[in-house]
């Protein structure tokens, strides 16, 4: 029934492609008559489209034609045509869906059409990658064509000067790192000058790689913090005492949700080793901070796996790409607690001052698209989240690599043993191997292996990232040999060497299976490109860490069905079933975790869009007095409101708290409200009645400049500090929500109603302490 249906309704799929097909017609249509133009007249074309839109037309009007230009150009600038599959991945980029093509399909020249289509409209355009190096080779490349025809092209680099960063958002179309756009966008937002800003509003994001920007780095926002003393002694302390604790007896450790928790019995230790009754109470609660860090710092995170130690610093590794993650360190002590594990120098703790994720900067964009080898996994997330659809877009040569079934050993040790022999028996016979590895200790690993037998080979990683281009570029080459981590699996192509397709291509091995199948068909795609031969298998054990945390007690109740032969591979009917199962758990799991990340986030977005709101009013209105002026009637309110209430009775009222408070927020009336007043409602009409008359005296004022650029001052300012108290608050409320879990409420809906709370009190007290500051500031100009 079901197949019935989908031939009566049609693959979706197919009818995108084939109305694809129909405008690439039109496209190469166009191809003749352009290419008998001259330069100059090819070049003309960027202006008679800028005119067509001026004059009310679509970029879907011109589309075709205007694709056909950027060919044209491309073939006399670079001497490449692009293919038809290439104006397919382009066409779909320009309704903003997700292209997936495979490695090799040219997927940066593809970016070139609907980045100079959208680059017409004047608002800019964000081309996105996923690390600096191809940041700056895809501008100096692509950039040639957008460039001669009359665009300009800007690089978004980590570094730059604030008029660099000016200049590359002003041009045409900016590329650079996904990252860094979205900490511009939180720098933005912190500046007291809004002439100072580098972003425009946001309009069209071309996406490389766009799987691994929006979902592998999605687990983790993006924080700007800054830096606050720390105490070196404390940390070493902690560090020590978390050394000395085990787990179960002391600690309990999650590996799949990734937590840690105190034991009771720890929690004596604690207090005894510092002197303390109650490690709970409030005055304690630093220390609890510290000590919980220190032991997650011990066991969540392994060196060389995590993070590496280089020039005596602690430097992150992304698990996704294998590179170090330049200037980027844990916050709220973690960072401190790894160096005292580790024993180098305590740095300064960062201090969380602005923060975003990933999904909710990127959703920002009014239309986004994208590009990767692998995103078809993963296309219910991408809909669900940004309403885009992952097309699959026809190679432009069949694919013929071979995908050989995994191999699966008992041990660690038998695994590394068998893929040794695997590369001995192809590097005999001259045939290219990459072998891919998830951390940087499991890449050194396999080093050994190969070092016991005297094999030459290449090392991948994030230690040797200096050397990633030149590495790469020669690992399709006869009879070598690379070792590398997830490095080699994002934006580089690898070519094969003479002679080496007679010898069956490049053979890729993964030595463990990774947290998402989509990683594992990046390494395979680092072979069999443009139709190249090429061939992949990866090998595993029982012991690799995703099945050790995902799959450890099903694993139990299986050993007795399982049979090895005398090199530890494992021959069992359903263990690739096994084997799937625990991939798509974790890949559960991840996606989970992204999902709890950006539901906690939305609740701070809707916040921080009420606060950055309140920002830019500040910085672009002319009256700020007339911006400040209706906080003087909320404040006043809410203090009434605060002791006012309708529990007490008029006598029951702190008429001294309720008159100074009050006179705070009025720099010359005598407020004084007394028990003559019957109730609440004649409090507020006599307030009311003040503050109308102190709005009138403020307006007087309304001319006054160096009265403006206080009020300017008083409320970006008091606006800054609260709301950096607000993001430290939240934080606290995020670390302890999940134990709320054991009631019967949702922790969520605690979490919202609780954070709601935190935001109103903290906007009120905005609200009061702008105007207290206000009325001390301009009372000499009302008495003058």
């Amino acid at each position: 029934m079901l197949s019935t249906m989908k031939k009566l309704i049609g693959d979706g799929q197919e009818r995108k492609i084939k109305k694809y097909r129909q405008i690439v017609d039109q496209i190469n249509s166009y191809e003749a008559s352009l290419s008998s133009l001259s330069d100059g007249e090819l070049q003309a074309k960027t202006t008679s489209f800028k005119d067509l839109l001026e004059a009310g037309q679509t970029v879907d009007d011109i589309k075709a034609e205007a694709f056909a230009v950027v060919r044209e150009a491309s073939k006399r600038v670079l001497g490449l045509r692009h293919y038809d599959s290439q104006l397919i991945g382009g066409l779909v980029l320009s309704e903003g869906d997700i292209a997936e093509m495979p490695t090799g399909e040219g997927k940066t020249l593809v970016a070139s059409l609907p980045s100079y289509l959208r680059a017409l409209e004047g608002k800019g355009v964000h081309v996105i990658t996923v690390n600096e190096y191809l940041a700056e080779r895809d501008r100096n490349l692509i950039g040639k064509v957008h460039e001669f025809l009359g665009l300009s092209v800007g690089l978004n680099i980590p570094n730059l000067t604030p008029d660099q960063k000016q200049a590359a958002y002003l041009a045409d179309i900016t590329y650079g790192i996904g990252n860094e756009f979205g900490f511009d966008y939180l720098r933005d937002n912190m500046l007291y000058d809004y002439s100072q800003r580098s972003q425009r509003p946001f309009h069209f994001a071309i996406i490389d790689e766009i799987d691994s920007v929006l979902i592998d780095e999605a687990k983790t926002p993006l924080i700007i913090a800054g830096k606050t003393q720390v105490n070196p002694s404390l940390y070493n302390i902690c560090a020590k005492f978390a050394r000395g604790l085990k787990e179960e007896t002391d600690y309990m450790y999650d590996p799949v949700m990734k937590s840690v928790s105190l034991t009771d019995e720890a929690i004596t230790k604690v207090e005894r080793a510092f002197g303390i009754d109650n490690l709970y109470d409030l005055e304690h609660q630093t220390l609890f901070h510290f000590v919980l860090q220190a032991v997650r710092a011990h066991v969540m995170f392994s060196r060389d796996v995590d993070y590496i130690i280089k020039d005596g610093e602690v430097q992150l590794v992304d698990m996704f790409t294998g590179r170090v993650m330049e200037g980027r360190s844990f916050s709220d002590g973690l960072h401190q607690a790894l160096e005292a594990k580790e024993g180098v120098e305590i740095t300064e703790e960062n201090k969380t001052q602005a923060l975003v994720t990933i999904q909710n900067y990127f959703r920002m964009y009014p239309t986004l698209c994208g590009m990767t080898g692998t995103a078809k996994t993963e296309e219910k997330e991408f809909q669900m989240l940004y309403g885009m659809h992952v097309i699959q877009v026809p190679t432009n040569k069949p694919r013929i690599r071979v995908d050989q079934p995994d191999f699966v050993f008992k041990t660690k040790d038998d695994k590394y043993k068998a893929v040794t022999k695997e590369v001995i028996e192809r590097h005999k016979k001259g045939q290219p191997v990459l072998i891919g590895t998830t951390s940087i200790i499991q890449s050194e690993t396999m080093a050994e292996y190969l070092d016991k037998e005297s094999l030459n080979y290449e090392l991948l990683n994030a230690k040797s990232v200096e050397r990633e281009v030149d590495l790469i570029s020669k690992a399709g080459q006869k009879s070598q040999i690379t070792i590398a981590t997830n490095m080699a699996g994002r934006g580089t192509d690898i070519e094969l060497g003479e002679g080496v397709a007679e010898l069956g291509g490049l053979y890729v091995i993964g030595t463990e299976r990774h947290e998402s199948r989509r990683i594992d068909n990046q390494l395979r795609g680092r072979s069999g490109r443009q139709g190249d031969p090429g061939e992949s298998r990866l090998f595993i054990s029982l012991e690799d860490d995703i099945i050790l945390r995902f799959g450890e007690h099903e694993l139990e109740k299986m050993k007795g069905k399982l049979s090895f032969d005398e090199n530890g591979l494992v021959h069992f009917s359903d263990l690739e079933k096994y084997i799937n199962r625990i991939q798509r758990n974790c890949e559960h799991n991840n996606y989970a975790t992204r999902e709890y990340t950006l539901k906690l986030d939305d609740i701070i977005n809707e916040q921080r869009n009420v606060v950055y709101g309140l920002r830019d009013k500040a910085l672009l209105e002319e009256d700020l007095l007339a911006l400040i002026t209706p906080m003087i009637a909320s404040a006043s309110e809410n203090i009434i409101d605060h002791y006012c209430t309708d529990e007490l009775l008029v006598d029951e009222w702190d008429l001294t708290a309720i008159n100074r408070q009050l006179n705070q927020l009025f720099p010359q009336t005598d407020i004084n409200v007394t028990e003559k007043m019957e109730d609440k409602s004649e409090v507020q009409s006599y307030v009311r009645e003040q503050v109308n008359q102190y709005v009138e005296q403020i307006q007087t004022l309304t001319d006054n400049q160096n009265v403006q650029m206080k009020a300017k001052q008083i409320l970006l300012m008091t606006l800054d500090i609260h709301w950096l108290q607000h993001i430290d608050e939240m934080d606290r409320l995020k670390e302890g929500i999940g134990l709320r879990g054991y009631s019967q409420e949702d922790p969520m809906r605690i979490y919202n109603r609780e954070s709601y709370a935190l935001f109103t009190n903290m906007y009120q007290t905005v609200e009061r302490d702008v105007c207290i500051h206000l009325a001390k500031n301009i009372k000499p100009y009302l008495e003058a």
